[in-house]
């Protein structure tokens, strides 16, 4: 077994570096230049009016329109939960629960204004936050930092506020300390990633935000709460606790507004402030983020200046809707990216922008602050109208002069600086554009007298010039290595002809030594490479990979009637047949909960698939249980594996204790002795009772004394042994889906392990090993990727259950939230299938196979199609977005998908090879 275990542990390997090549090449993130902005820069090097004379103390780049900002940040703020009701087809429970900014935005009286901001993806609150500071584009690949916040190094509107004597408080959320470490003057972070909690974010801030707004030793005043965001991924959008969250900020805001409007008076602290209340990114109904959804990337910036209203902004320049609240005020509300978040803010206050920004300064958010320069009055006349119009243009070209400048040498020097950069064509239509647009700045922008066609024309020539350069940024920023995916995918190609040469070795021994004629291919290997085949083509389409659920239910319902079909006309094993059937559509039923999981708030507000009474998942832990024990009660195995499944029943029972206490039905009939032991008590025992049972299975593996009689017996009872191991936490883990799901798995295992020999005529001849397993293993690994789907996930970072990596924990750390986030995400799928292979193998084979050498042949032949399968469909993945690398969805469908797959394809090589460890001989 000795040579087995090292083709196993070398596919891995070859697999590992196939996978680390593709991705170096694929997700790689954009060049982040080490050249930062300075006031100087522009009065030496611009194209753009600047009067060198002018104090550098007083003005930068731009004139100062504001000298104080303050920045609320609601994570996860959906921009329903801003915008009044009557903006949408149907109103929802949590609209209209902002009422303070539908107010201000309303009277005339303010210069308030509600935006919809824009956000590009990945919509995690790290890349966003990363986005809005640097105005640039996060990449992919940066989300795996979300959950440990490098520093960012590159330039940025935190380190340009500090450059330029600007003092900083932060409170709430700490990725910002931990991405501008030392930026602060003062700051009250608190932790962060505990989704469980709704609170200490919030009332952390609550506590701090109103004392600063009365303190004079700031400039710039960020806040950033936070509870909203975990109301969403525990409860889902529509739940009390959401509402709850709504009702507080809105009290929090009033309380706020009345702070700076009671100091908004001549002289007083907050007489030139602007208040920017805004979100990172939305979030799904479900209450998850991260990838590309409307739901997901656009979110709300509420903007108000606490100077006096300003001028209208020119028609030719608002784009607004407006409508009618439910208290009949008019509202407006205006469009924003934010990519053109950090280059506005600082024109507003005069500093340098960024020097990666490559977005717009805003003109709606810019009027609404500086359209208020030297307007004493608003009864002017039309003349004075005019003037006052073109002032503002004026001024707003000489800001998109300086913008446009800017992001013309990034775009330079990211050219010269980064290996790929922007094509020749690319950066000669660019060229083209601000040449045209300077062209026209030094004919115009200096002529005062310069009419309103002019300068609208100006503007326009700027602004088509700075949309390119976004637009063209969107497509071209990642930069694909095509050498090393290609040479990453050529491995990934080998690696499947040498499995495949393996796999016919190991059929032709195993032939070799059969005494009766041999049949090499059968009805059930043809319809399982074509199945195989079928699903691994289908992810070439971005419509199939988003119906992965439906289209792998739809090709096991497939194969299992063949099975049914053939057991009917060989009258023999229909029940059984009839029963998978029956099992694949309850299962094709919850896949398609799981998936409106995503879009529907009355399935969300369960987050199981089976929405049931509370008492209800005991149910399937006591039938688990009573299985264990007849498999112990039946088998004269060792006392230690005896011992170690016994020691699951144990976590059953403390399971069935946990959903219990956790019922909000039930808690309160339970004595009041078990409080002691509600939350982290339980699902810590279970996951130290498990490390105990793997510890005594390792042992069990050295010491034991191996009989060849009862050989296969005792492999049974290892397969039995490690699935109980993993149960208990795996079902914890899972919520009260986790003993249907774990009951599902069960029974569908058993089915396909009695119906393997369906596809065999045992009286006329012999099969060889890839025509006997080809049909059950590929069975079993559909009904793996089935119970993937039919619990809730799917291919992408949304879809991940954060919450169950604070089951037994309050604080965040990094290996232990990683570690069981990845059981939870994996164990039905990935975990169960392939430690309980041998169970295929093993139960109910063939009588003339007895032996420990064929039995554990067969084994490593098995396990063999079952990698194969997983590495084909992972490789066609890989050809997909090597394919698709320029789609609109890459980043949003494709890319988390390739992650998803090649993380699983990674991880079934561990287990295969860990398997290869336990059950095979030395």
């Amino acid at each position: 077994m000795g040579r087995w275990r090292v083709v196993l542990f070398s596919l891995l390997l070859v697999h590992c570096v196939a996978i680390l090549v593709f991705t170096s090449g694929f997700l790689l993130t954009r060049t982040e230049l080490p050249y930062y902005s300075h006031c100087s820069d522009v009065l030496s090097h611009s194209p753009c009016d600047h009067n060198p004379n002018q104090n550098q103390n007083l003005s930068c780049w731009t004139k100062p329109a504001v000298d104080r900002i303050v920045i609320i940040v609601l994570d996860a703020l959906r921009f329903d939960f801003v915008a009044p009701s009557t903006f949408f087809p149907e109103k929802k429970p949590w609209m209209d629960k902002l009422q303070v900014l539908h107010k201000l935005a309303s009277q005339s009286s303010s210069a308030a204004r509600i935006f919809k901001a824009l956000a590009d993806p990945p919509t995690t609150s790290l890349q966003r936050l990363k986005g809005l500071t640097t105005g640039g584009l996060p990449t992919f690949i940066d989300i795996g930092n979300s959950f440990g916040a490098p520093a960012i190094i590159e330039d940025n509107l935190i380190h340009q506020l500090v450059q330029n004597g600007k003092r900083i408080v932060m409170m709430g959320d700490d990725t910002w300390t931990q991405l501008f470490p030392g930026h602060f003057n003062k700051s009250y972070p608190y932790p962060s990633f505990n989704v469980k909690d709704l609170d200490t974010v919030d009332n952390g801030c609550i506590t701090h935000l109103i004392p600063t707004l009365y303190a004079d030793d700031w400039d710039v005043l960020i806040a950033h709460f936070l509870g909203m965001d975990h109301a969403g991924h525990i409860f889902g959008v529509d739940s009390v606790q959401m509402i709850d969250k709504l009702e507080q900020y809105n009290e929090q805001l009033e309380k706020v507004v009345e702070v700076l409007q009671s100091q908004s008076g001549k002289g007083g602290a907050h007489e030139n402030t602007l208040l920017l209340v805004m979100g990172d990114h939305g979030q799904t109904v479900n209450g998850d983020h991260g990838g590309g959804s409307p739901e997901e990337v656009e979110t709300s910036i509420f903007a108000m200046s606490l100077k006096k209203p300003p001028f209208p902004v020119p028609s030719e320049f608002d784009t607004s809707s407006c409508n009618l609240d439910l208290d009949g005020r008019k509202v407006c509300i205006s469009s924003i990216e934010q990519l053109d978040f950090a280059a506005t803010v600082s024109a507003l206050l005069g500093i340098p922008f960024p020097f990666g920004s490559i977005g717009r300064v805003n003109p709606m958010l810019y009027a609404l602050v500086a359209g208020t320069w030297n307007l004493d009055s608003h009864d002017m006349s039309s003349s004075q109208n005019q003037l006052k119009m073109e002032e503002w243009m004026h001024n707003y070209a000489k800001v998109l002069c300086a913008n446009s400048w800017q992001v013309k040498k990034y775009v330079d020097a990211y050219t010269e600086s980064s290996v790929i950069g922007f094509s020749i064509d690319d950066l000669k239509h660019v060229q083209e554009m601000y040449s045209q647009a300077v062209n026209w700045s030094t004919n115009s922008l200096h002529d005062d007298g310069s009419s309103f066609n002019a300068l609208k024309k100006q503007i326009d020539l700027y602004s088509n010039f700075l949309t390119s350069v976004a637009e063209l940024s969107r497509t071209k920023f990642t930069e694909f290595d095509l050498r090393k995916m290609g040479i990453g995918f050529g491995i990934l190609l080998t690696s499947i002809i040498l499995h495949l040469l393996v796999i016919k070795r190991v059929d032709e021994m195993y032939i070799v030594d059969s005494p009766s004629r041999i049949k090499t291919v059968s009805f059930g290997l043809v319809v399982s490479c074509f199945i195989v085949a079928a699903r691994a083509c289908s992810f070439l389409s971005n419509s199939y990979i988003l119906e992965e659920g439906k289209m792998t239910g739809f090709l096991l319902a497939s194969i299992a009637m063949l099975s049914l079909r053939h057991s009917i006309m060989a009258k023999n094993m229909i029940s059984e047949a009839a029963s998978l059937v029956f099992l694949i559509c309850i299962l094709r039923f919850t896949i398609e909960l799981g998936l409106s999981k995503q879009s529907s708030p009355e399935v969300s507000e369960f987050h199981s698939w089976m929405c049931v009474a509370d008492l209800l998942p005991i149910l399937p832990l006591i039938i688990l249980a009573y299985l264990l024990y007849k498999s112990i009660f039946s088998s004269s195995c060792n006392r230690l594996l005896k011992l170690v499944i016994t020691g699951s029943i144990f976590s059953y029972i403390l399971v069935a204790l946990h959903f219990t206490l956790g019922s909000s039905s039930l808690s309160y009939m339970t004595p009041s002795i078990f409080d002691g032991i509600r939350g982290n008590f339980i699902p810590r025992a279970i996951y130290i009772i498990g490390i105990a049972q793997l510890l005594s299975l390792v042992v069990f593996q050295f010491f034991e004394e191996e009989k060849t009689s009862k050989w296969e017996e005792t492999m049974l009872m290892k397969t039995v042994a490690m699935l109980s191991v993993w149960s208990s936490t795996l079902i914890i883990l899972s919520g009260k889906q986790g003993p249907w799901v774990a009951l599902a798995s069960v029974i569908g295992g058993w089915l396909i392990s009695r119906l393997k020999a369906l596809d065999q005529d045992y009286k006329n001849c012999s099969t060889g090993l890839l025509a006997r397993y080809s049909s059950p293993v590929t069975q079993w690994s559909l009904l793996a990727s089935c119970l993937f789907f039919c619990t809730g996930h799917w291919c992408a970072f949304d879809g991940l259950r954060y919450a169950a990596a604070f089951i037994g924990f309050d604080e965040f750390t990094i290996i232990p939230q990683a570690i069981l986030l990845t059981i939870e995400t994996y164990g039905f799928s990935h975990i169960f299938p392939t430690l309980g292979l041998p169970f295929l193998v093993f139960a109910y084979g063939d009588s003339s196979d007895k032996g420990k050498g064929k039995r554990e042949i067969q084994l490593f032949h098995a396990y063999l199609i079952y990698g194969l399968i997983m590495a084909v469909t992972s490789t066609f993945t890989v050809l997909c977005v090597m394919i698709q690398r320029r789609h609109l969805m890459v980043w949003g469908l494709f890319a988390p998908k390739y992650v998803f797959d090649v993380v699983g394809l990674v991880l079934t090589d561990v287990l295969i090879c860990a398997s290869s460890l336990m059950y095979f001989g030395s």
